[in-house]
């Protein structure tokens, strides 16, 4: 169970950052249909380079599907952790119908970014479930880090949710400079129609073109919480330092490297290397601040959870 576990987490992690790559390049659309690409299991040899990025997605992430299925079994057998195994396996489930309807809905945003969250999800429930399975040591100390814990995971997962709303609205460039954003630190903005959430993809409720101002107020929005995810990450990883000094240095570096990835991407102009590592960074962010929760509520969590 143990070695099925990290497979599926490696995975797990493999099956978000190529996800996010596929978005990002424009080859969410590559396959037009689902579960097959125009209508074959395999896209031909000569079909555009898209379809294979879709498809290669589409792989890897059935075969996580399979990894995840295969758990649920073996932790029902076993009693270990069959609750948790249930719960992502039925989001596996979910996942995948989130990625048909990412296609037939035609890159709404509020599919695209529930997709995103759902493997961002099962990222972090796996990375819990591997840890049970390993038992690393504890420490008493662990308990006075739950606050910070708790509180840094939940602000990231805002985060993470702001930027995928980013991605999917195609709003990395909303503002396009440094530090400011127009030229202003508060530009005029639209958050009406920025944040409303059943509507199609670059169109307002109403069918009209979103505009620019909603698309600033969106990036906005995602640039102004990465402030408030520095203040509160960094300060668990400065408290967790004192008990698990290794994990604190990791969640600070990781803070450090995803801020700067962050900056980068508008400095740069989005290039797509920078902006797949942005997302991969998130995710690296999220496992790191699983494990800092693990290690601060582990104790009181009945190993049949």
């Amino acid at each position: 169970m143990k070695r099925l576990a990290f497979v599926a987490l490696v995975l797990t992690f493999v099956v978000v950052v190529v996800g996010a790559y596929v978005r990002l390049s424009d080859a969410g659309l590559g396959c037009p249909d689902w579960p097959l690409c125009y209508g074959k299991p395999i896209p031909e040899t000569g079909e555009d380079h898209r379809a294979w990025k879709e498809m290669t997605h589409r792989w890897l992430a059935g075969t996580l599907g399979v990894l995840l299925f295969a758990l649920l079994l073996a932790a029902w057998r076993t009693r270990q952790s069959p609750r948790l195994a249930t719960a992502m396996a039925a989001l596996v489930v979910f996942q995948a119908a989130l990625g048909m309807w990412t296609v037939t809905l035609l890159l709404k945003p509020a599919i695209v970014t529930a997709h995103l969250l759902g493997g961002m999800t099962i990222l972090a429930l796996m990375t819990w479930f591997f840890l049970a399975r390993t038992s690393p040591p504890m420490r008493p100390q662990g308990r006075t880090l739950r606050f910070a814990a708790a509180v840094a995971l939940a602000t990231l997962a805002v985060q993470i949710a702001l930027g995928g709303w980013v991605s999917a609205n195609y709003a990395a460039l909303g503002c396009p400079d440094l530090p400011l954003c127009l030229g202003q630190v508060v530009p005029p903005m639209d958050f009406a129609n920025a944040f409303h959430v059943v509507r199609e993809l670059g169109r307002t409720d109403e069918g009209e073109l979103l505009p620019q101002a909603a698309l600033t107020a969106i990036h906005w929005s995602h640039r102004m919480f990465a402030l408030v995810v520095v203040c509160v990450v960094a300060w668990a990883a400065a408290r967790a330092a004192k008990v698990y000094k290794g994990l604190g240095i990791l969640i600070g570096a990781l803070l450090a490297l995803q801020f700067s990835l962050g900056v980068a991407n508008v400095a740069f102009n989005v290039p797509l290397v920078l902006a797949a590592a942005h997302n991969a960074g998130a995710a690296a962010l999220l496992a790191s601040l699983v494990v800092l929760n693990f290690f601060a509520f582990r104790d009181h969590t009945s190993s049949s959870s």
